[in-house]
């Protein structure tokens, strides 16, 4: 199972959510959407920690402004969507949104069918926040990295893509395992709170959710992970049971 680390960056201001990715195993180190160098780079030192990648899930300055510093300060590569590659800073390696990958501490390579190691993922195109936007999905572990796709009990603005992109890039995510664990890209579940509340009519599956997260927010820890399964329940975008209804939630 990967090591993950929530950082947050930005605090106050964007409250950014950056990851530290590690399989132990295979000696692996990534860190996603670096937004700013300060934290993640004072979280890789406590861990002991250098990583090999960096993984951006679309260009917006808030997911790689620290990308170029943490390219220099571990010689990582930095890693994206081939079709988002003009507009990621120091982008080193474009792969292919809708293939699985297989990641050592020297080499990213499409992985063959008989290839599965905590660090095989795969690239799941979301383009609708932006063009481009892509999940980063880690099978084994049950990890998914959402950018700024889906957020605790909402989910991003439609900087570039239509209502339409967004509805089928939530599809995408629903077919995953209902266990699988999200992580956002930013902190924003209660900004999301009032209105889910009332999409769910006070029930106990949204008031277990608030709860849950506003005991973890309390503790200085991020509000999710949450699971597909808790959040299709709680979250109006991802409960919507057609384009149709979709729609209706803008």
């Amino acid at each position: 199972m990967l090591q993950i680390e929530t950082i947050l960056c930005r605090a106050g201001k964007m409250d950014n959510y950056s990851y530290i990715i590690h399989d132990s195993l295979n000696h692996v180190t990534a860190v996603v959407d670096p937004s700013e160098t300060a934290p993640i780079a004072n979280r890789l030192q406590k861990l002991n920690l250098s990583p090999q990648y960096i993984f951006n899930t679309h260009h917006h300055f808030d997911h790689t402004d620290a990308n170029l510093a943490i390219k220099e300060l571990y010689n990582a590569k930095i890693v994206g969507n081939i079709d988002d590659a003009h507009r990621i800073p120091g982008i080193d390696i474009s792969l292919s949104a809708e293939q699985t990958y297989t990641a050592t501490p020297t080499e990213i390579f499409v992985t063959p069918a008989n290839t599965s190691t905590d660090f095989t993922f795969q690239i799941i195109d979301v383009s609708a926040h932006t063009i481009g936007h892509v999940l980063y999905y880690f099978p084994q572990s049950k990890a998914l990295f959402t950018g700024d796709t889906l957020f605790n009990l909402c989910i991003g603005g439609l900087f570039e893509g239509s209502i339409e992109q967004m509805y089928t890039a939530l599809q995408k995510i629903k077919k995953l395992p209902s266990d699988t664990l999200f992580y956002p890209g930013h902190e924003y579940t209660f900004g999301g709170a009032h209105e889910a509340y009332l999409f769910c009519n006070g029930n106990q599956h949204i008031q277990q959710y608030l709860s849950k997260a506003q005991k973890r927010l309390q503790q200085g820890l991020p509000a999710g992970p949450m699971t597909i399964a808790e959040e299709t329940l709680c979250n109006p975008y991802l409960a919507a049971p057609s384009l149709e209804e979709f729609k209706k939630l803008f």
